[in-house]
């Protein structure tokens, strides 16, 4: 396999996706956002640019994560922004930046496609930290979204702002206090697509079964077995499946520690802390039209939730059990991340990292 000038070998997606096609459908279909006077809408984009400087002190107290980087600026953008931004750096995990005459006729169809998805997740992306773009990463905030939430919370607008940017400066801190973790995940991402020299109809019946198992038999509480997660798995061979569990444990980690941390800052740094926690929590168990059940599951949204829940939890229990300082061990390399068996079983990962 030949490599780039960046010396990264090309990823299997390469051609296959025309994200600067993906960029511009997903922005053409995605829907306008909540009606906001001009005034507002800046009052809006000042205070998150503030709240996200605000939130870096905050969250190195509760996490205990140092390193001497710059903050950078957070960018504010709107539906169409974090679409552009979301196809650039998916642009640039999977090698794909540029393509051949070739790979850029087959991939306008997947580009189609992808914008379409991307649309429809720029409706509940409320923030998000990109580590592949910028020197120092790129921190994004949706405020059209951001200002749809708190107005359908009740909540008090300059706390769930500031809430949001806790969460999602956190991501910014685990990268720049763990840079290896950008290149754990490109790695992960290179191997998952790999196409390899599978048969398809291996690759088939491999899936056929894993749904006739489903069909048959009472499958086990698992959640990484549930839905489209499950089945992507079951259509992985061997490496490929790895990957995909060791990015869906990374992704758990990530994301659970973020809501950890976002709930340790305490009602001293956002007041109405409980308030907004409970009504989010709410808002996500509310049951949606089928539509968007249906969109949820296949783009991933429902598992991304499950993710928050069962990291947080991980996180909590570690925390309580033996304290932040022997927590951020974590992030210390590959090896010190939890395991598939661990992560609903704190237990096991303090035993194998910590003893």
């Amino acid at each position: 396999m030949s490599e780039d000038k960046s010396g990264r070998k090309p990823s299997g997606f390469s051609g296959a996706v025309d994200w600067r096609l993906a960029a511009r459908t997903g922005g053409a279909l995605a829907p306008a956002g909540p009606r906001i006077s001009r005034d507002a809408a800046e009052q809006a984009v000042t205070e998150l640019a503030a709240a996200s400087v605000r939130a870096e002190g905050p969250v190195r107290e509760v996490s205990g994560l140092l390193d001497d980087r710059p903050v950078p600026e957070a960018r504010i953008v709107d539906r169409p922004g974090w679409i552009a931004a979301a196809a650039d750096s998916m642009a640039v995990l999977t090698g794909t930046e540029t393509t051949s005459a070739t790979g850029r006729f087959v991939g306008k169809p997947a580009g189609v496609q992808a914008g379409t998805m991307l649309a429809f997740l720029s409706t509940a992306i409320l923030g998000q930290y990109d580590p592949f773009t910028g020197a120092d990463g790129t921190l994004l905030l949706v405020a059209p979204n951001i200002v749809g939430v708190e107005r359908a919370l009740g909540v008090d607008p300059s706390d769930f702002r500031l809430w949001v940017c806790l969460h999602e400066v956190t991501h910014r801190v685990q990268f720049s206090s763990a840079p290896w973790l950008s290149e754990y995940m490109r790695t992960n991402v290179d191997i998952l697509s790999e196409v390899g020299e599978e048969p398809m109809s291996e690759m088939l019946t491999r899936l056929l079964g894993e749904v006739r198992a489903r069909r048959d038999a009472d499958a086990v509480d698992d959640p990484n077995s549930r839905g489209i997660v499950g089945l992507l798995r079951a259509a992985q061979a061997p490496p490929q499946r790895e990957a995909l569990d060791r990015l869906l444990m990374l992704g758990t980690l990530l994301e659970g520690h973020a809501d950890h941390v976002m709930d340790a800052v305490g009602p001293a740094v956002v007041p109405t802390v409980a308030e907004i926690r409970g009504a989010f929590d709410r808002r996500r168990q509310k049951p949606s039209n089928p539509i968007q059940r249906i969109m949820r599951a296949l783009l991933g949204v429902d598992a991304k939730v499950a993710q928050y829940v069962r990291g947080k939890k991980f996180v909590d229990a570690v925390v309580e059990r033996v304290g932040v300082a022997e927590f951020n061990t974590v992030w210390t390399n590959a090896d010190t991340l939890p395991l598939l068996d661990e992560i609903d079983d704190p237990g096991r990962w303090i035993t194998r990292v910590l003893t």
